[in-house]
């Protein structure tokens, strides 16, 4: 018999999907185009509002996401995830409020912090697409499903670091400690101008060793049919969203450890990250030509991954001083606050065009 923790889980995996559909234009049969600057911000302005409305309905129907019923069931998996909790003894309905609102609190953390990490994508995405060659009126199509292909791979690490963390305690110091390096690497390493190879990005060496990949692009299709060699093949833009997701399951190794230093419950990683990174997609077409202005916003991450690491290594003596997860929302909310302000102050300055002697 499936459980209701199941049914809750595929009801809000329907749902994402459903409006990645919607997003996608299948049901109103949309032709690939040029995504314009309003249309991005109505999109990304709904999967914000679908992020917050989502943090409420955590805050008042959370029960729902392992389908607690009494109290010794909210016991169980209070101590499983949340055992910093103090319930009300003898209080079911007390204690479940409590509960709730801590996993809304760790819900919406968890989402400011993946959102705010899934910023450096940009960059990335675009020298992803400058690099194969794709059509500006492919973005749109390319990144959702090479998201949703990067949605299927964070669920598997999700829930297998959940385990490991569950198991091996010790885990969580690696991550810290990880988290650490990874801040004042890109705190210190100079700016350097990027370059992909497609041959060499092990993702396309992947898809050539395992698929048949046409030579060219077919427009709108990640599929053909050689009726000529009665063979499939896969398209050089379908490659690109192999790319795309694997691209992002290798930020995702900053990413989801930062998470878990907020939350042990996978289910509240996973939606978090979910909403995250499919906010990212609308993110793109919006913020990818302004992104240039927030030249602080890197070195601010930075800092971020920084404090998450020492969070998770000083997590017991944090405790003990009883460091609530609140201060960790306002602390992460502050240092991209003044990553951006600071951007706006103090613009980047432009190099001088030197003409040739």
């Amino acid at each position: 018999m499936i459980s209701n923790e199941l049914l809750f889980f595929g009801a809000f995996t329907v749902f994402v999907i459903f409006v990645m559909l919607i997003d996608l234009g299948v049901f109103t049969k949309q032709k690939s185009h040029i995504v314009s600057f309003k249309e991005a911000g109505i999109w990304s302005a709904v999967w914000v509002v679908l992020s917050v409305g989502f943090y409420f309905f955590i805050k008042n129907f959370g029960y729902l996401v392992h389908d607690v019923s009494d109290m010794t069931h909210l016991q169980e998996i209070a101590s499983k995830y949340a055992d910093h909790l103090v319930l009300v003894p003898g209080n079911f309905e007390a204690s479940l409020q409590i509960f709730q609102n801590n996993m809304a609190l760790e819900y919406i953390t968890g989402y400011l912090v993946e959102y705010s990490l899934s910023a450096d994508n940009i960059f990335v995405f675009i020298l992803i697409f400058s690099s194969f060659g794709v059509h500006e009126k492919f973005y749109k199509k390319v990144l959702i499903w090479g998201i949703s292909g990067a949605v299927v791979l964070r669920f598997v690490f999700i829930f297998v670091g959940a385990a490991l963390l569950q198991k091996f305690e010790w885990i969580i110091y690696i991550f810290g400690a990880f988290l650490v390096y990874t801040g004042a690497k890109i705190l210190f390493q100079k700016e350097e101008d990027e370059e992909i190879n497609p041959s060499e990005h092990i993702a396309v060496k992947f898809a050539s060793k395992y698929f048949n990949v046409y030579n060219r692009n077919v427009v709108d299709h990640f599929f053909i049919f050689h009726r000529r060699y009665n063979k499939w093949y896969i398209t050089p833009i379908f490659v690109v969203v192999i790319v795309i997701a694997f691209t992002d399951l290798i930020f995702a190794v900053d990413s989801i450890p930062a998470i878990f230093s907020i939350t042990k419950d996978p289910y509240i990683v996973f939606f978090s990250n979910v909403f995250a990174i499919m906010g990212l997609r609308s993110m793109f077409f919006f913020l990818s030509s302004i992104m240039d202005k927030f030249h602080y916003l890197k070195p601010g991450l930075g800092i971020l991954l920084s404090f998450i690491g020492l969070k998770m290594l000083g997590h017991h003596q944090l405790e003990e001083w009883g460091f609530k997860t609140v201060y960790s929302l306002y602390i992460i909310v502050g240092i991209l606050a003044v990553a951006v302000i600071a951007s706006l102050l103090f613009p980047k300055k432009e190099e001088p065009v030197t003409s040739p002697s």
